[in-house]
């Protein structure tokens, strides 16, 4: 299309001449756009060229069509002729063809909103794009030849867990039952695999925090996106190029803990940080936090493994009987290509049995969708407060 190359160099010309920052400010730049093309003879070809100039100068070039489809989950790069997408839970291979060069420069654009950066003493980076995409990216010599760009997109956009009832993620009794544990100040962990749905959910559970609540999470890149009117998200950062100036999860944990919050959050519970979290839990401030696990039991047996690597003095000893007291609820999450959903929630009653932490089955995953179990949670007095009748809630009655 050779007025693509004519619309887009005036474009650009002007984007220089005025200043404008096209991924902070694309409404300018459709404006622009708008204005070449009202010079041009407008016909299809122009059209098409108009738009092909703004994904590129404002947008993220061939990706941003996947970018502007809500029904695409993921997009990677394996090879600069190797781009796949995830649509509604399956992998296609799409026909983009691009060079190493345009890899590069969709990258380095990608970043440069972030303000981190990509270079053989960091070959990793995870990053948040302008529409709250998770960009994450290896370069060589951590890949064998070229460089590997994940971008996870957030497509279900549910607040709360009654909204991830509508669309089958758990039953509505489930759902009502995890409002009212939230609002009882339950400690609830999010469990599950790679694309489970951890993060979505996380966010429909916090739609239920009441207002009056503070809450402070802890992320290694923002994805959390929450309406509440007390919020603070906190978000760790890579050392600089002198490898100085890292914050890493552990020491937003401690920080978050200075700033007076009533719920805290750690986004995703992956090394030694799982002690901070288990402190403050017992501590006595609500908390909740996602982990990746192939089951409620294997959440619990990671929790209680985590924290051993925060140093020598820490034990199992300590750990397991402090998970057992601390941790409330469970809820274990899984996906095929039907979809996400929940596949049990579990309870913590906050007993020991020899060196294994005690739990109870509220509701699981079976042929027929996911029932009641006969589990009970621990902290009735809590849901009493909040004047939630706990057997009612659970047998299926309205309290």
């Amino acid at each position: 299309m050779a007025s693509v190359a004519v619309v887009e160099d005036r474009v650009r010309a002007e984007v220089r001449a005025r200043g404008i920052d096209p991924l902070r400010d694309p409404t300018a730049v459709r404006s622009l756009v708008d204005e070449v093309v009202a010079g041009l003879v407008v016909d299809d070809d122009v059209i098409g060229a108009a738009q092909a100039a703004f994904e590129a100068i404002a947008g993220f070039g061939p990706l941003q069509p996947f970018l502007d489809d809500p029904r695409v989950e993921e997009i990677w790069i394996n090879a600069p002729g190797r781009v796949f997408i995830a649509r509604e839970g399956r992998s296609e291979l799409t026909t983009v063809v691009l060079d190493s060069t345009a890899v590069r420069d969709l990258v380095e654009r990608m970043l440069r909103v972030s303000g981190r950066r990509l270079d053989l003493s960091t070959p990793f980076v995870d990053a948040m794009l302008p529409d709250g995409s998770r960009l994450h990216v290896v370069i060589p010599d951590i890949t064998r030849e070229h460089w590997a760009v994940n971008i996870r997109r957030f497509v279900v956009r549910a607040r709360t867990v009654s909204e991830l009832s509508e669309i089958g993620v758990l039953t509505a009794q489930a759902a009502a039952f995890l409002d009212a544990a939230v609002i009882a100040g339950l400690n609830i962990v999010v469990a599950g695999g790679t694309q489970s749905g951890k993060t979505t959910f996380l966010t429909a559970l916090l739609g239920s925090v009441p207002a009056t609540e503070r809450i402070i999470t802890c992320e290694e890149v923002f994805e959390l996106r929450l309406d509440h009117p007390d919020h603070v998200a906190l978000q760790t950062r890579s050392p600089s190029l002198e490898g100085t100036g890292a914050i890493p999860l552990r020491r937003l944990v401690v920080e978050a803990l200075r700033m007076r919050p009533t719920r805290l959050v750690i986004g995703e519970v992956r090394e030694a940080e799982a002690l901070d979290l288990l402190i403050a839990m017992n501590s006595g401030m609500p908390a909740m936090a996602t982990l990746h696990a192939n089951s409620a039991r294997e959440a619990i047996t990671k929790l209680c493994t985590l924290p051993l690597l925060a140093g020598s003095n820490i034990d199992a000893g300590f750990v397991v009987p402090t998970v057992a007291g601390c941790v409330d609820v469970v809820v274990h999450l899984s996906s095929d290509a039907s979809g996400r959903f929940v596949r049990e929630i579990t309870a913590v009653p906050g007993r020991v049995q020899g060196s294994s932490v005690e739990m109870s089955a509220l509701f699981t995953r079976s042929g027929e969708g996911l029932r009641r179990d006969d589990g009970f949670p621990p902290h009735h007095e809590r849901f009493a407060a909040k004047g939630i009748d706990l057997v009612a809630l659970l047998s299926g009655e309205r309290s």
